[in-house]
């Protein structure tokens, strides 16, 4: 329960919107209840016939909440985001753009409890790194779920872990987690070896004790049992499997030549020319709204460029992992969004495995794979999506923003398998530890 009079601020992974609303409509028109008191008071004080004692209300309400000093946190907390785009409507936003307006909204309420999940997904690094900074020095208490390994670092001085339906506490950052970490799951594999020993043991004695025990042996008999339960506890983890075949690649993969693109007066590239190469491992970062994910729909026809040619080799095959998540059908289940790409699937080390094994493989395990689309976690669609991708046997990858929205162990693997994949790769991404 909260403590009546704690105010808390929440930042959801995915916020919700009125689409047809502008920015400053999004912004201003919020019902918490800073905004409607700090609303009540700018009426009254307008009003030359107010009520006095109404305004004196309002003016311990804003006592209460500490709104006086609203207006100057609204500004420091738009510039700070590089909100100036108060006239554009909601749906014309990218995903960066929604992400710091959502931000903005939790933000200027100043919460005495602030609880945010994912905060880093689609923000820029200009943008992470302020709100790092924010957060490091708010005197408020912060709660969040973050896959974002730097950020942990930089901002928490605790971490929760849930594990096998356990929640594990570390007082201190994302390098002192995984140093205490280590030490738990090491005492673990200790503790299990030295509880199978003793069953050993306890065993040989269960076996020649076929009569009717005492109270001394009844209270051995249950503590049999107990240890039983440790050395038979499982210590495994169910981790992904990237294990795909990469089609060959020809000599020409993908050429680009004096390219430009423009939206309006606003140019997102300009006479751009290159000719890719294999095995290229090319990072594009930049701020939010420079037009990033158009340049990746361009690459792979999705978009068309006003002047400029792209040409790519006949052996070419892309796997674009977009930044938004597929469009799934809530009521399709996860095997049949599998078998729609193929029934059987060849692996890196030439085996061919059925649409159910591979799901296992990427910790979908049987009794997941006829749940609907719909009751899937954002994390568990995006390991979805990432398989359907790596189906297609693709020897030129494309991730926009690959590391929203996955697990620690996810991320390490998909690292690991980036390193050994032997076709191109173009990355999105604001993960500096990726």
């Amino acid at each position: 329960s909260v403590r009546k009079g704690v105010r808390v601020g929440f930042l959801g992974q995915n916020p919700v919107f009125n689409e047809e609303a502008n920015v400053q409509e999004t912004l201003f028109a919020m019902e918490t209840p800073m905004m409607e008191v700090v609303r009540e008071y700018e009426a009254l004080l307008a009003d030359p016939n107010h009520d006095g004692d109404k305004l004196q209300n309002a003016m311990i309400k804003m006592d209460e909440l500490q709104a006086w000093d609203y207006e100057a946190r609204i500004q420091q907390v738009l510039s700070k985001l590089g909100i100036t785009f108060f006239e554009q409507k909601v749906k014309h936003l990218s995903g960066g753009q929604r992400k710091r307006v959502a931000m903005a909204r939790v933000l200027i309420e100043d919460p005495d409890l602030l609880i945010l999940d994912e905060p880093t997904n689609h923000l820029d690094l200009d943008t992470i790194e302020w709100l790092e900074n924010f957060l490091a020095t708010n005197n408020g208490t912060l709660l969040m779920v973050t896959h974002d390994r730097y950020f942990l670092d930089r901002v928490t001085n605790e971490i929760w872990e849930l594990e096998r339906a356990e929640l594990y506490q570390y007082k201190g950052n994302y390098a002192y987690f995984l140093e205490k970490k280590a030490e738990r799951q090491y005492n673990q594999v200790m503790e299990k070896d030295k509880a199978q020993n003793l069953m050993k043991k306890e065993l040989e004695w269960m076996r020649r004790q076929p009569q009717a025990r005492g109270t001394k042996s009844r209270s051995r008999i249950d503590a049999f049992y107990e240890l039983q339960d440790k050395a038979n506890v499982d210590l495994s983890t169910q981790q992904l499997q990237l294990d795909v075949k990469t089609s060959r690649q020809g000599n020409k993969i993908l050429e680009v030549e004096k390219i430009s693109k423009a939206f309006g007066p606003k140019k997102l590239v300009n006479n751009f020319s290159y000719v890719f190469k294999k095995k290229d491992r090319i990072g594009i970062i930049g701020k939010n709204g420079t037009g990033k994910t158009t340049f990746l729909e361009m690459l792979t026809g999705q978009q068309q460029p006003d002047s400029g040619e792209i040409a790519s080799g006949q052996t070419t095959v892309f796997g674009y992992y977009r930044q938004e998540e597929l469009d799934f059908k809530p009521d399709n289940r996860v095997i049949d969004i599998v078998k729609d790409v193929a029934e059987v699937i060849e692996t890196g080390n030439g085996e061919f495995i059925t649409a159910a094994k591979l799901l296992e493989h990427f910790q979908f395990p049987s009794a997941m794979q006829y749940t609907m689309v719909g009751k899937l976690s954002g994390g568990e669609k995006r390991r979805l999506q990432l398989l359907k991708v790596l189906m297609k046997n693709p020897n030129f990858l494309i991730l926009d923003e690959p590391t929203n929205d996955l697990d620690l162990i996810t991320l390490s693997i998909l690292e690991d398998f980036l390193d050994s994949f032997g076709g191109c790769l173009l990355i999105v991404s604001h993960d500096r530890y990726f």
